[in-house]
């Protein structure tokens, strides 16, 4: 949702990006957009709403955070970080970010890869995160359709499911599991859904929305510093806190019918959110199918079409690369990451949601999901049977897609998710480019 005013020519193709909301005019009609409570979110649109007596916020309680954990600033490899004058920043995001205490000359990549989304003075949460999020009963979001996607976690024994109806519109949800403080983000120019541990030095931080862009990718800020993070790796990229990365939490995008049937006493973040917008439409109409991103100044890798979508792991320094239009055909895959033993189970009917005007519209796209093949002692070796499920040869259980025992000897196991993205082939590409590929069978 980048309130950029860009009119791109590809082919017989425009496509249009205008105030967020408009991407996907064609040579022979009008471009789409959405109208009425569907203008896009800004910080200035809030409005108290009433919250209904289903909901709760987990944000809005005296009990202290425990800020035992997290990452520390202090194991960051100095050799990472490049200390010198900010030069090679482009004079838009220069002026834009005139007014920020960012310590520019402390960063780890290069300054003029940085691109301004949001053409304003100070842009910062002009896409306004979610700080006091409320949630409800999964089972009672009847508001959502069946096959729209969401960001599923799994965490401190607690599973919540975040609709990208919403997640499109705020991008960042600061929230709160038990005792620990947790950021979960969604970038729709890359369609990655990654959650974090927000604690740093044993502080709590609060995430933002920078208002610019790297390699297309959300550039996020924390508040305490001022810092500019990058949401794909958790990298601090610039600032203080440069080469700090933040511990993820696995996160998958499943759909709602498939998280409520599997997580029936799971929460949902409700539309509650105090901002007057009605959750739904789609902000980017038609991205994924069109020809090029959004903003992205690399050339992208032509192995795989850009928009096209990868299940990405990223384990113990270790990453590799699993295309959606590979391991549609063999349902799962057997590997390993670096030591750790893997499946990616693939399947359901989940929506793409920047495809068409309404989310719940969408073209089914599936679920691709890593887990771990590890059960206490045991690896498993896991086939599909169809339908969805799936069977381990060491003790034939019978799994579902989002990696639960249904039937068999392990009947009420959950195979533990490992982090990964579902993100476009570009955004892996250019952010892991050495990264190996799976090829097939």
């Amino acid at each position: 949702m980048y309130n950029l005013v860009t009119i791109t020519k590809q082919r017989s193709r425009v496509v249009v990006l205008m105030a967020g909301l408009t991407i996907g005019a064609t040579a022979c009609g009008a471009a789409s957009s959405a109208e009425g409570d569907d203008d896009p979110v800004d910080a200035s649109d809030r409005t108290q709403v009433s919250p209904s007596a289903e909901s709760f916020s987990p944000t809005e309680t005296d009990r202290p955070l425990d800020l035992e954990g997290g990452v520390s600033s202090g194991t960051v490899d100095a050799s990472s970080i490049v200390e010198g004058p900010p030069s090679g920043l482009g004079s838009d995001v220069a002026q834009a970010t005139s007014e920020w205490p960012t310590d520019w000359s402390r960063r780890t990549v290069a300054l003029e890869e940085f691109l301004l989304g949001i053409p304003t003075i100070d842009p910062r949460d002009r896409i306004p995160p979610i700080d006091t999020p409320r949630f409800e009963p999964i089972a009672t979001a009847s508001w959502l359709g069946g096959r729209e996607p969401g960001a599923l976690v799994q965490f401190n024994d607690e599973v919540r499911f975040y609709p990208l109806s919403i997640l499109t519109r705020h991008e960042v949800v600061n929230d709160r599991y038990g005792d620990l403080p947790v950021v979960v983000t969604f970038c729709p120019l890359c369609n990655t859904a990654v959650a974090f541990d927000a604690r740093v030095d044993g502080t709590a931080l609060r995430f933002g929305v920078s208002g610019l862009l790297r390699k297309s990718d959300l550039v996020m800020w924390d508040e305490g510093t001022t810092t500019l993070w990058q949401q794909i790796t958790g990298e601090a990229v610039v600032g203080a806190l440069a080469g700090t990365r933040l511990d993820v939490i696995p996160t998958s995008i499943v759909s709602y019918e498939d998280a409520a049937e599997a997580f029936p006493d799971a929460l949902s973040l409700s539309r509650e959110t105090g901002y007057g917008t009605i959750y739904g439409a789609n902000p980017y109409p038609s991205y994924s199918s069109s020809e090029s991103p959004f903003l992205f100044s690399d050339e992208p890798d032509p192995r795989f079409p850009a928009l096209s979508r990868v299940v990405g792991v990223n384990l113990e320094d270790n990453d590799k690369a699993y295309p959606f239009s590979v391991i549609s055909e063999e349902r799962v895959v057997n590997d390993e990451v670096g030591d750790v033993p893997i499946a990616v189970f693939w399947g359901g009917d989940t929506a793409d949601a920047l495809d068409a005007g309404n989310i719940a519209d969408g073209q089914a796209i599936g679920t691709g999901i890593a887990f771990s093949r590890q059960i206490g002692a045991e690896v498993l070796t896991f086939s599909s049977v169809g339908g969805d499920r799936f069977t381990d040869a060491e003790t034939g259980t019978t799994w579902s897609l989002l990696g639960q025992a249904v039937e068999g000897p392990l009947r009420g196991e959950q195979l533990e998710t490992v982090p990964h993205r579902n993100e476009f082939w570009f955004a892996w590409a250019g952010f892991f480019p050495e990264a190996p590929v799976y090829s097939g069978r």
